[in-house]
């Protein structure tokens, strides 16, 4: 059975970022995943939570999410 074309929904970018409700775009920070014991308390810190994505790279995560309710 075929299914039908259309647009979808780039599900690897769906995971990383995440839209606000004023249509801001959040990732998490890279190096947080493993060697964490050769980084100090504050480096470890400061890689916790999210941060906004640069307003360059933003186009491209929104091509890759087109069901985003943006603007």
């Amino acid at each position: 059975m075929r299914r039908p074309k259309g647009i979808k929904t780039r599900k690897a970018v769906a995971k990383r970022f995440k839209i606000t409700a004023t249509g801001k775009i959040l990732r998490s920070s890279a190096g947080k995943r493993h060697l964490l014991q050769s980084k100090n308390a504050k480096r470890r810190r400061k890689l916790a939570g999210t941060t906004l994505v640069h307003e360059r790279d933003q186009y491209k995560i929104l091509q890759n999410l087109p069901f985003s309710h943006r603007g």
